[in-house]
């Protein structure tokens, strides 16, 4: 006697793409929308290879449509003469790979991009703060940073910075010390001169007519907050648009928790392929 297992062939879907309120769309519509901001914010999981995957496309897709200034937390703002000596072939590969520092995850995940936008005369445009006065903030407080020299805080955003410690994001961040009475208040406040930085950096290279397409980690703009917070702050008229990803381990189903967590969620496996 032979048994007859029935076999369902599964859908298999790489991402579902969702606006802020869960309806599913399509990719297309996305580009369309996206074609009409001023500014678009990518948050992205770092090490989701799919992401970086669909950040490309768009990237690509949108070049079709607008002129693009691309910028990502990736780069510093005191790498940007580097940067743009590659970009203009002032040095070659091997010399920018030598002379700059590069995340680990930087010629698999974001080199693809960067490559994209200098074949295409794309200005990149290299927006974060530089680490060690992130980590200076931290340590010592805003005003150590007050007393850099003014050659040193060309790279961050203009100082004292606008900060609002309630945002949730921020409070969050405050929750992750095991005992919250002991929080560091510069440990947030550090996060947001990323994001502060980030905003100015937009804010200043971005120019009427053009489209800045930026990359970040996800919680750098997620519920609106981060980045997203401070551009409206620096320039209130711009028009702003957020991509976030979540991984779950059904695509097919949108759950309410993450309503409004930007204006379009990709919706990724949690199996996904992981670069590190």
């Amino acid at each position: 006697m032979f048994w007859v297992t029935p076999f369902f062939a599964q859908k298999l879907e790489p991402f579902q793409l969702y606006t802020k309120n869960g309806t599913k769309v399509s990719y297309k519509t996305l580009v369309r929308d996206c074609s009409r901001q001023d500014v678009v914010l990518f948050g992205e999981f770092h090490n989701n290879s799919i992401v970086h995957w669909l950040q490309l496309q768009l990237m690509k897709d949108l070049s079709q449509k607008r002129a693009l200034i691309f910028g990502l937390e990736m780069f510093e703002r005191d790498q940007q003469m580097v940067l743009n000596q590659y970009l203009n072939n002032e040095i070659n590969q091997k010399r920018f790979d030598t002379i700059t520092r590069f995340w680990n995850n930087y010629k698999t995940d974001y080199h693809p991009m960067v490559s994209f936008a200098k074949d295409k005369n794309i200005p990149v445009i290299a927006t974060n703060v530089p680490r060690k006065y992130a980590s200076l903030l931290y340590k010592q407080g805003e005003e150590s940073l007050m007393k850099l020299s003014d050659d040193e805080k060309q790279w961050i955003a203009p100082l004292p910075f606008p900060y609002d410690a309630s945002l949730p994001a921020y409070q969050e961040m405050l929750k992750m010390f095991d005992d919250p009475t002991h929080a560091n208040p510069n440990f947030p406040k550090a996060q947001a001169i990323k994001d502060a930085t980030m905003a100015y950096s937009i804010t200043e290279n971005w120019k009427q007519g053009q489209l800045f397409y930026h990359i970040q980690g996800s919680y750098h703009s997620n519920n609106y907050e981060g980045i997203f917070w401070y551009l409206k702050k620096y320039n209130s008229n711009l028009k702003v648009l957020t991509i976030s990803v979540v991984e779950v381990e059904d695509v097919s189903k949108f759950n309410k928790e993450d309503k409004n967590l930007a204006d379009y969620i990709f919706y990724i496996p949690s199996d996904m392929i992981k670069t590190y």
